[in-house]
């Protein structure tokens, strides 16, 4: 009997109080087969990346705990917060310390991509640069979807996607992960 797959998921922001977590977390809870750990960016939090703290602090070991939480999993899955049209400052961070254990930080893992925000396009201009950046650092995008106008289409209360259009298009993208 072959083992459930176990992905790994993680909204790209240290926000404690972040639309793109709230999104990530309905979005895993409609995952058809498989277990995911859904992980806190606050837990890999290190000093501002740069060459001269590399050459003193080694391999810090929130990334390599980062790396091999990917190499263990059998997918990935992010929601993408859009910080000035751009990652977050602690996504870009933990990536730059990880990639620098190894260029290709995903390592070759399926991945789904989300992002969401208030605005019209949802998380759109990080949306096109994760997409872009993500296979030549070893990730393997199945699929994406940016949810535009959060606060309109999520019931933060409830916890869940209201339009139940959109909750199938959510649904069908994060099963994607497994294909």
């Amino acid at each position: 009997m072959d083992a459930s797959p176990r992905y790994i998921a993680f909204a790209a922001s240290s926000s404690t109080k972040s639309i793109n977590k709230q999104l990530l977390t309905h979005a895993c809870s409609l995952l058809q087969q498989g277990e995911i750990d859904i992980l806190d960016l606050n837990d890999f939090e290190m000093p501002l990346f740069s060459v001269d703290r590399e050459a003193e602090l080694g391999q810090p070991q929130p990334a390599q705990d980062f790396y091999r939480r990917i190499g263990e999993s059998d997918g990935v899955i992010i929601s993408f917060a859009e910080h000035n049209g751009n990652y977050s400052a602690a996504y870009k961070n933990l990536f730059d310390w990880t990639s620098r254990i190894d260029a290709k930080v995903y390592q070759g893992k399926p991945m789904v991509l989300l992002s969401t925000s208030p605005g019209g396009r949802g998380g759109a201009s990080v949306m096109e640069i994760a997409l872009k950046a993500l296979p030549r650092f070893g990730g393997d995008v199945k699929a994406s979807l940016s949810l535009p106008k959060f606060h309109d289409y999520f019931d933060v209360e409830r916890g869940e996607i209201k339009d139940d259009g959109l909750r199938a298009e959510v649904s069908e993208v994060i099963n994607q992960i497994g294909s």
